[in-house]
């Protein structure tokens, strides 16, 4: 083995001793940013995990090995026709009320499954970014023309930025495109609405398992919030005959894994976290142990499981070390620094904005009380409109996963048509409405 194949490992080894040799832990700001990091892993856990990632994982599995990759090719390979692939891929977010990490799984398993890279770059920004919820909530709360600005901006950035990436990157589109056309492509093993149907069942598990309290006590928004966990428990039955009629697993084994979730809803109904977790854990023992596609779907939701949650970890924590935890927390880097760089409407403002929004995390929704509290204290709509636009996209955790994904070249080019783009419409908007 050669030296050269150590270097990497050597250089980790010693940054880590470097680190925590002259890690200032008497220091109180230090401690504090610390405490950040964890209380961002630990509200991360408690909020996100369960309840957005793991619906995200068996959702991907399914685009694994439900969704044939000449499906996948038909609508969104480097040779479908661009209208259609770049129309459904920008918007895909008005259907998942996911965020920048919960899109990760997805966007992975379309493009492992042979979707052109425009494409599959218009999926990955355009699902957390043209949340119809979060639309609302925006014009609602921070003003219509935000909000306007907002699902315009999204769903041309998604257009323009996938078309970049095909474009910087035309000839490996060309060479991938050539083995597409080359490579025999597998049978159809059931119709397609079947697939789609039991495709639109999780998703409307995530959906409605995931779906916020609006500020309005009333509504539409606000009923759907009444019953979400009464409509998550319609489309776990539905999800169930789906196991039976459309996976072929044993009535009795669907029954086995069903009655114990369904004895803890009706005996202990406040406890739905509870039942969404046993109900987790009965569908994975379930297609663990039946033969075939349901095996090879848990299978493929577990791959994409320990590919992305170690990195999704690593980039939490390190959001909130230096960044600090959503809810008012402070990392190493003074909440009043970012405030004072974001007033008005300078160049400087737009890119510090838009720059700051790609590394935070923001959770689905938590981007507007965290917006609504930076204007409040002075911030430009120039910049406002910036950090909408880069950051529920992207996120620190987000960068790592696509790095894995795509690559280190790729990602990087990806995060800076983002941010630059993010920083020409906060330029744009602000001088419009100053």
């Amino acid at each position: 083995m050669s030296w050269r194949e150590e270097y990497k490992p050597l250089l980790w080894i010693s940054g880590f001793f470097l680190f925590a040799y002259f890690m200032p832990i008497d220091d109180l700001q230090f401690q504090q940013a610390l405490g950040e990091a964890f209380a961002l892993a630990h509200w991360y856990a408690r909020e996100h995990v369960l309840l957005c990632l793991v619906p995200a994982f068996f959702i991907a599995g399914v685009i694994a090995v439900f969704v044939s990759q000449a499906a996948v090719v038909k609508h969104f390979g480097a040779e479908a026709p661009k209208w259609r692939s770049y129309l459904v891929a920008s918007v895909s977010g008005t259907i998942l009320a996911v965020c920048s990490c919960t899109v990760l799984p997805l966007f992975s398993g379309i493009h492992k499954r042979g979707a052109g890279l425009g494409p599959a770059i218009a999926f990955l920004y355009s699902g957390p970014a043209i949340n119809i919820l979060a639309i609302i909530l925006t014009a609602r709360i921070l003003g219509l023309e935000l909000g306007i600005a907002r699902v315009v901006g999204a769903v041309l950035f998604s257009v323009i930025i996938g078309l970049l990436m095909h474009f910087i990157y035309r000839t490996e589109e060309r060479a991938r495109a050539a083995s597409q056309m080359a490579a025999p492509m597998p049978e159809e093993n059931r119709p397609l609405w079947q697939t789609a149907a039991h495709f639109f069942i999780l998703v409307a598990i995530l959906v409605f398992a995931t779906w916020g309290a609006p500020d309005i006590s009333s509504g539409v928004y606000y009923q759907i919030y009444l019953w979400k966990w009464w409509l998550v428990a319609i489309f776990a039955m539905l999800l169930a005959a789906s196991l039976i009629w459309i996976l072929n697993i044993p009535f009795w084994k669907v029954l086995l894994a069903a009655v114990p979730v369904a004895a803890v809803a009706l005996f202990f109904p406040g406890h739905v976290l509870v039942t969404f977790t046993l109900g987790v854990i009965a569908l994975s023992v379930l297609i663990s142990l039946s033969p075939g596609e349901p095996e090879a779907w848990m299978q493929s939701s577990w791959d994409f499981a320990k590919q992305i949650l170690p990195l999704l970890g690593a980039g939490v924590l390190i959001a909130g070390f230096l960044l600090g935890a959503p809810e008012g927390g402070q990392g190493i880097i003074p909440n009043q620094w970012i405030s004072g760089l974001v007033g008005g409407n300078s160049l400087f403002a737009n890119f510090f904005a838009s720059i700051v929004g790609a590394f935070m995390y923001f959770a689905t929704l938590t981007e507007i009380p965290i917006l609504q509290g930076l204007i409040n204290s002075g911030m430009g709509k120039g910049p406002a409109l910036a950090l909408l636009l880069a950051g529920p996209a992207l996120s620190l955790p987000n960068m790592l996963v696509i790095r894995g994904v795509i690559g280190t070249q790729k990602t990087l080019v990806y995060v800076t048509l983002v941010t630059v783009m993010a920083t020409i419409s906060g330029v744009i908007y602000g001088s419009l409405f100053a």
